[in-house]
């Protein structure tokens, strides 16, 4: 992308702030930033801010799966559950919500999104699978070796939004991403 994902435009700000703003909107209580690859130009961009907790993985390098072993191990023990979602997967506040309230609702331990029979992100997990999820690595696939571990343990939360699809790992998805902000707007936006 030519500079940190978490520092491209979007609506008006930086991509980590938008996602930052809106996760402060939702119904989730607390946020761990994790950061890695150049991560002194993103901390300026989330440090300090109320309710965020910045965790620096100095071993990026190893790959996504160590970033959210990084990111589990800030989140209180006591917390209800634990909701992943990358920074290049920009989310609404109202559709994390509904992630998060399906999740509550259900009686599984892992509730992934979907709209039109599609699964999306972000994915939520009860807090008694954090053990688990310390133990992930990129060899098992990250997640999956959590999700895939016991599917009777896995539900499927109905969105109301294609939004949980959005993913950019290109700078051709970011692009799309930008053309699709319409889909943003107007659906309360924090």
């Amino acid at each position: 992308m030519g500079q940190p994902k978490a520092l491209l435009p979007w609506m008006g700000k930086a991509l980590v702030e938008y996602q930052l703003k809106q996760l402060g909107a939702s119904r989730v209580e607390g946020v761990a930033v994790v950061l890695g690859h150049e991560a002194g130009a993103v901390m300026g961009r989330v440090a300090g801010r109320m309710g965020v907790k910045v965790v620096e993985n100095r071993g990026y390098e190893r790959g996504r799966a160590s970033s959210v072993v990084a990111g589990v191990g800030a989140v209180p023990e006591c917390a209800k559950g634990i909701l992943i979602l990358n920074v290049d997967q920009p989310r609404p506040w109202w559709l994390i919500d509904e992630v998060v309230n399906g999740h509550l609702r259900g009686k599984e331990k892992i509730s992934i999104p979907v709209y039109g029979g599609r699964r999306g992100h972000p994915t939520v997990l009860d807090r008694s699978l954090r053990e688990e999820m310390l133990k992930i690595t990129e060899e098992g696939l990250g997640l999956k070796e959590v999700v895939r571990r016991d599917r009777r343990r896995v539900g499927y939360v109905e969105v109301s939004s294609s939004l949980v699809y959005l993913d950019m790992n290109t700078l051709q998805e970011y692009r799309e991403g930008l053309g699709r902000m319409g889909e943003f707007e107007g659906y309360g936006t924090a």
